[in-house]
């Protein structure tokens, strides 16, 4: 009893460990309590590091401010890891004006701040932590803390913390509603959204489409399948032959005769090419394959191809099949010769059946293979992000230069890298399961941290006026997004669109998880990783431009 008594009220690191496990413990358990849908998910951690401190612990602040930005690194990293190799690709399509929107929402609930730091009888350390509680912008607090740390004041640090955890539940809760108030004032029915975002899904000209193409231009006779692959390698991928009602394997040297059909995969805005340049298109014909024949999927687990071209790899040149698809971090690719495999790659495969195993052997397919930690890039990552986070940024108007922070560096490194997939021999591929094993590590170290450093005082600070952060809280959480919510409906935005693009601009998982729980399609967590991004660089940038300015 003796030790145990020391060891809860004695400092140190083993001290500092034993609280901050308790409050992920607790918080993580208390995360998990759900009302009509609604669950306080990780944010459980910060109220059960409040209660914690509360009660009377004090671990070393030291240790909780090292914790505390290494569970931020972490997470940030783990996210642009995640959203970047589908990131730019995003960009191009609906992700501008979901962007668009997104910013817009940012920056009015950065000028609704301002106007109650200036009109207002409020301290700027207190308004922008209400500020990033309010948006639920968790790395925005980590740089604004950061800022006063470097500017030696701890204390106004821990007070900022204060301001996030009062403003955090109505940021939470205050997304959700406004979620509900648009659907009942708009009256939308979910089925119908649902129905209107899957034709719109279908619609997209690069989705890809199973292709049956007759032969009927006659420059075609005579030529090999390989020639016209070279002619139309961008545009389609050949994988079957029939011939007088027998389908074979399109090797490369087969010729071409009249009256032949090609199967294979193409997407929507090469079918006009393809019909003038070959013959007769039918989409979605898909012949069943049956006899010798085979379609499978093999997962590229095998670090010696990864990194190479389809025609460096030569699947098609050595066995009789072909690749006609590449799946990608949710992303499916029309392979060309030149497209590159990366690790992680599940590819599609047609091709004789007695040749699955060879085939699954040479590409890996080894689930266990991907389960091995890849840790180097993450710390040469990690390394960079810092290196980038720390270079100044002069802002006009601002008497200090901002910084990405340890929040920022890390994110835009981890977006390059995940987007890149590689550098020479460097893979940057995570597992799902890796990935988010470090984004939920980081962001529960960081939120017991903050809330075992903000808890002591927080019920004081409440009784002696703190009550009143709440209706901040209030104007910054829901002014903005009912305007762009109420605007993109009018502009007969999709609302499960919608709800993503909410939850993303506001950088919050509990609110995903609602909007995700209202129909079982993509549209909702889409519009989401779209957003999230570039809001969080956004939020992470003003939230220390605001305390710059008026420190």
């Amino acid at each position: 009893m003796e030790v145990l008594k020391n060891l809860f009220s004695g400092g140190g690191t083993a001290n500092a460990i034993l609280f901050i496990c308790l409050t992920a413990f607790i918080g993580v358990l208390l995360g998990k309590v759900s009302f009509k849908k609604i669950k306080l998910g990780i944010a459980g951690v910060l109220f059960a590091g409040l209660l914690i401190a509360h009660l009377g612990a004090r671990p070393d602040p030291q240790i909780l401010h090292f914790v505390r930005d290494f569970g931020m690194i972490l997470f940030v990293y783990a996210i642009g890891i995640d959203v970047g190799p589908s990131f730019f690709n995003t960009l191009r399509n609906d992700g501008l004006k979901l962007n668009l929107f997104a910013g817009g929402i940012v920056l009015t609930g950065f000028g609704i701040t301002f106007l109650f730091y200036h009109f207002g009888d409020v301290s700027p350390v207190v308004i922008t932590g209400v500020m990033t509680g309010a948006v639920t912008n968790t790395p925005g607090l980590g740089a604004v803390q950061q800022v006063l740390t470097d500017a030696g004041r701890p204390d106004d640090a821990a007070i900022a913390g204060m301001g996030y955890a009062v403003a955090y539940p109505f940021g939470v809760l205050g997304i959700i509603f406004t979620m509900i108030v648009i659907r009942k004032f708009f009256r939308i029915n979910i089925d119908k959204e649902v129905d209107d975002y899957n034709l719109k899904f279908q619609n997209k000209l690069n989705k890809l489409e199973s292709v049956k193409i007759t032969i009927t231009n006659p420059n075609m006779y005579g030529k090999k399948i390989k020639y016209i692959q070279q002619v139309i390698d961008d545009e389609l991928v050949i994988s079957r032959l029939e011939r007088e009602g027998v389908v074979y394997v399109a090797l490369p040297d087969e010729i071409i005769q009249q009256g032949d059909v090609i199967y294979g995969v193409s997407a929507i805005n090469h079918f006009d090419h393809l019909k003038l340049k070959m013959g007769e298109l039918e989409v979605g014909q898909k012949r069943e394959i049956s006899g010798d024949l085979a379609m499978f999927h093999v997962l590229v687990t095998n670090r010696k191809l990864t990194g190479k071209t389809i025609e460096q790899i030569g699947i098609y040149r050595r066995y009789e099949a072909n690749i006609t698809r590449i799946f990608r971090a949710g992303i499916e690719i029309l392979p060309s010769r030149g497209t590159t495999v990366e690790l992680g790659d599940t590819v599609r495969v047609v091709g004789k059946r007695e040749l699955l195993p060879e085939i699954q052997k040479e590409l890996g397919n080894s689930i266990k293979e991907l389960a091995l930690p890849n840790t180097v890039p993450i710390f040469l990552g990690i390394f960079l992000g810092i290196i980038l986070g720390s270079i100044p940024i002069f802002i006009p108007g601002l008497p200090f230069p901002a910084k990405l922070g340890l929040a920022g560096g890390p994110l835009i490194i981890a977006i390059l890298l995940g987007h890149k997939g590689r550098i020479k021999n460097f893979d940057f591929y995570m597992s799902p399961g890796a990935n988010m094993m470090l984004r939920e590590l980081g962001i529960t170290l960081f939120l017991a941290c903050v809330g075992l450093s903000s808890g002591g005082q927080f019920v004081e600070t409440l009784a002696n006026g703190g009550y009143k952060w709440l209706y901040y809280a209030f104007a910054i959480t829901l002014i903005p997004i009912l305007i762009a919510g109420i605007i993109a409906r009018l502009m007969k935005f999709n609302y499960l669109e919608i709800c993503g693009l909410i939850a993303g601009a506001m950088t919050d998982s509990p609110a995903i998880e609602f909007a995700n729980s209202l129909a079982p399609v993509h549209a909702q967590s889409t519009a989401y990783a779209a957003v999230y991004p570039i809001t969080l660089f956004m939020r992470i940038l003003l939230a220390q431009a605001l305390i710059l300015l008026t420190m």
